[in-house]
């Protein structure tokens, strides 16, 4: 247990919770970014993942975050654009939200525009196109309710509700959202087999003279399966959206946008920032032979010239047999994430 004052005087003790880190995650990559002011805490993700779920959130009472991060989809939605509480349709694909505790770049959205998972729960909360509502609104909304005040005092030591304490909360529940039980990461731990199939699409995945995906997505080494960082990956000649440009107001960045992971494929169509492919053959087929040249194209798309790395039907359907390895079922159906 940790305990602190609060503003109200009473000391509190929260319960502190450590997040369930597969084995070779740690034994790969850096320990987890978790605040130092705000630490997990069991009282924190209860309080976190009620709001997640709770309509409240939204103007009209309507919309929850749920509403475009569905457990089923690897908590995005099969929706090309996301739809808001009023209707209103927006520009951009929902992004997947799992593993946000490695994003070691702490530049969160597709466009980099939230500094930290924290100052992320922010924006979707008052952008007119999707919760539409405002911070005192939500305060109030929260304060007339019997769970709230309690579920506050649990989880900080305060019946005070404010947006940075509801952000926080929000925050300590997306971090324990841990994928890393793929049938590639059970071939990596304890030697599940590879179909063949699988196995020539890991070899065109990491090859510079065919797939060539590793220079973004990272290796068998690396179990995010992203940078987390920002390209611009050939999609268009010209911008209607500038990606991380658009924040930076650097022209050098128009048309960078995050890199996804790869992880969980074959639940989070479609694909790209803008949801324009329906299907990963359709991914495949961009990177194939369906590159587009503009003044920021990342220099990893080395093949820009001549469209793609130019993979035979063969190699492609290698290569899709072995992103859907990335898959993890168990991550959409544990019941600690889903509204239970």
């Amino acid at each position: 247990m940790w305990s602190c004052q609060n503003d109200d005087g009473p000391t509190y003790a929260a319960t502190p919770l450590a997040l369930d880190v597969p084995t070779f995650f740690a034994t790969s990559i850096l320990a987890p970014v978790i605040p130092s002011d705000n630490p997990q805490t069991v009282e924190g993700v209860a309080l976190g993942k009620q709001l997640f779920y709770d309509p409240v959130l939204s103007g009209n009472g309507t919309q929850a975050c749920a509403d475009c991060h569905l457990p089923s989809n690897s908590f995005t939605d099969s929706r090309q654009y996301s739809v808001g509480s009023q209707g209103d349709i927006g520009t951009r694909n929902s992004m997947p939200l799992f593993n946000l505790a490695w994003n070691f770049g702490q530049r969160f959205f597709w466009d980099g525009a939230a500094q930290s998972l924290e100052n992320q729960i922010f924006e979707p909360v008052t952008n007119p196109t999707e919760m539409n509502n405002s911070w005192p609104n939500v305060i109030n909304s929260l304060e007339a309710t019997v769970i709230y005040p309690d579920l506050f005092q649990e989880a900080f030591g305060t019946t005070r509700i404010d947006s940075v304490r509801v952000s926080k909360a929000i925050a300590q529940f997306l971090r324990t959202l841990i994928s890393g039980n793929a049938k590639f990461d059970r071939h990596l731990t304890n030697n599940t087999p590879l179909s063949p199939e699988e196995a020539r699409g890991l070899n065109i995945f990491l090859d510079e003279t065919r797939g060539d995906c590793f220079h973004c997505h990272g290796n068998p080494n690396t179990p995010l399966w992203t940078d987390n960082r920002f390209h611009n990956n050939g999609l268009d000649a010209f911008f209607t959206d500038n990606g991380l440009g658009g924040v930076t107001g650097d022209p050098r960045d128009d048309g960078l946008f995050k890199t996804p992971s790869l992880r969980n494929l074959a639940f989070t169509a479609p694909y790209m920032h803008d949801g324009r492919f329906s299907t990963i053959d359709q991914v495949i087929d961009h990177y194939s032979e369906g590159l587009v040249y503009s003044e920021t194209i990342s220099p990893l798309m080395k093949n820009v010239a001549t469209g793609g790395v130019h993979l035979t039907p063969e190699e492609k359907l290698d290569l899709k047999a072995f992103l859907l390895s990335l898959s993890d079922q168990s991550f959409i159906e544990n019941t600690a994430f889903q509204n239970n």
